[in-house]
């Protein structure tokens, strides 16, 4: 490569790279801690999750439940399993009837729990771990600003990824066993963000990729809307399988006795290992009335085997079918693994760990970046005014990344103390107190101190966490281990390990830091 294109690659990587830091910078650390997403949210309630994402749920008893509470004449229903726990996601559209009362009028979302058939909103039943969930793709600033922000953040990290490899594909496997701490600061930088950067390298071009593409596939593909669909989205949308068909109100109110409980079962009897995911009810008590059951084959048995079946319930007939073995299309296929490989949900824990541990390790990565482009600027012989302003970025990029530590660790006291803590109570805790941290770290003016603090008090605060949980419900993570009930258990444990870890790094770096402002 002749200098001019390596200075090219070389200015484009650092520029793609400091704007989107600090945002990128909390897609993966919160990212990172949404592989656990479930498990926090059953520690957090002090129950254990399921161990499958099917429906296992007695539709009709729910139904008369909902019914009684909501109308559901004329409404479209859809059940669906949002994650692993004792409850379903349920949406109630408005009732296509328009003599239909007040209350059927009205659209609901609702969380309903499958035992007690007791209904929640979304807003009263929100967990820590769906806050943390969406805060990896900020989901907390209004929609669609939030969900295209971070769309676009991925694609700008593919970028810089793409052009941090060009820079260094002559050197890739010999600056990957490179590590010189006793050298200059920007050295030892350089060194740490190569040999991380080249470590996670898969992992991090997986989490661009595939987050562009659930963020803003809605952008990349409007063009193709146009020329090849006339504009047409909904005909768009069918073919690609985001929606399904829609059938007519007769509004004729259906006669005939029907059972879901037995249209599932007679589903689940066509296909072995065969799973419930989704059970939508379109026209409910209609005489068009549709029940469409949707599921997939165990990912042990096959990665992708998506089927679905339709029935008209006023003769009982099968109006569609998808067989999930025999009629899997390249489209399912390329929608499953763009999921799957995302959320990191078909290896176990063990991958779930492998990939917290390099999430983490792409912060460092991106912290790493910042550092090399601050001391690569300081320098004697450049204004003062400008060094000043170099390190006052830097300054506000740390406070605001590493800050994210120990105010997590704070949430998961408070959220455990005042359970349920619900939606605006959790924004609250969260963002105030990452707010006024970060004020008070960018007033302090000292980025060793922002790290140590961060590090020490995160620590603090993490082994924190299992003693407020084992105060508050006795559910000490020794009891909830012999109970069997493994997620609480993990998260107490995990908040130990990953406590001491931390702990341990902020001692480490009070005795072995020879530098006057290393991070």
């Amino acid at each position: 490569m002749n200098n001019r294109n390596y200075n090219i690659f070389f200015h484009t990587h650092t520029v793609s790279g400091i704007v989107i830091s600090v945002v990128l910078y909390v897609i993966f650390f919160a990212g990172s801690f949404s592989f656990f997403k479930d498990d926090i949210t059953s520690w957090e309630k002090g129950e254990s999750t399921l161990q499958t994402n099917k429906i296992q749920l007695n539709f009709d008893q729910a139904l008369k439940v909902l019914d009684t509470a909501y109308d559901l004449h004329g409404r479209k229903i859809s059940f669906y399993q949002p994650q692993n726990e004792h409850s379903v996601g349920t949406s109630l559209e408005a009732s296509k009837d328009s003599l239909a009362s007040k209350k059927g009028k009205e659209s609901q979302y609702l969380i309903l729990k499958n035992s007690t058939y007791k209904t929640t909103s979304y807003e009263e039943s929100y967990s820590l771990g769906e806050f943390i969930y969406r805060l990896h793709f900020l989901a907390q600033i209004p929609y669609p600003v939030g969900y295209y922000l971070s769309g676009f953040i991925a694609l700008f990290f593919l970028f810089a990824i793409a052009t941090g490899v060009l820079l260094h594909w002559k050197k890739i496997i010999s600056s990957f066993y490179v590590f010189r701490p006793k050298e200059k600061l920007k050295t030892w930088w350089t060194d740490a963000h190569t040999s991380l950067g080249m470590l996670g390298l898969p992992f991090q071009f997986v989490y661009a990729v595939t987050g562009a593409f659930f963020m803003i596939k809605l952008l990349i593909i409007a063009p193709s809307v146009q020329l090849l669909y006339q504009g047409d989205q909904e005909k768009f949308y069918k073919e690609l399988e985001y929606s399904g068909t829609e059938y007519t109100f007769e509004n004729k109110t259906l006669t005939k006795s029907f059972s879901i409980n037995e249209m599932v079962a007679a589903t689940k009897k066509n296909w072995k290992n065969f799973n419930i995911s989704r059970v939508e009810i379109q026209n409910y008590g209609d005489v068009n009335m549709h029940v469409l059951i949707e599921g997939e084959i165990d990912y042990g048995k096959k990665f992708t085997g998506i089927g679905k079946m339709v029935y008209k319930v006023a003769t009982g007939e099968v109006v569609s079918k998808k067989d999930p073995i025999t009629q899997t299309t390249y489209l399912d296929s390329v929608k499953n693994i763009l999921y799957r490989i995302h959320f990191g949900d078909y290896g176990g824990y063990g991958l779930k760990i492998i990939s917290f541990v390099l999430g983490i390790l792409s912060c460092f990565v991106i912290i790493s970046g910042v550092m090399i482009w601050l001391v690569a600027r300081d320098k004697k012989n450049m204004p003062g005014k400008k060094r000043r302003f170099n390190e006052g970025v830097v300054r506000f990029y740390l406070a605001i990344c590493l800050s994210m530590f120990p105010v997590t660790a704070l949430t998961f006291i408070v959220a455990k103390m005042y359970y349920p803590l619900g939606q605006d109570n959790t924004y609250a805790i969260y963002f105030i107190s990452w707010l006024l941290m970060s004020i008070f770290f960018i007033l302090k003016k000292n980025n060793r101190f922002t790290n140590q603090f961060c590090l020490l008090s995160g620590s603090i605060l993490g082994f924190l966490i299992p003693i407020t949980n084992g105060i508050k419900t006795g559910n000490w993570f020794w009891v909830s281990c012999s109970n069997n009930q493994f997620q609480p258990f993990f998260v107490d444990v995990f908040w130990i390990i990953l406590s001491a870890i931390t702990l341990y790094a902020s001692f480490k770096l009070k005795t072995t830091a020879k530098h006057k402002e290393p991070v």
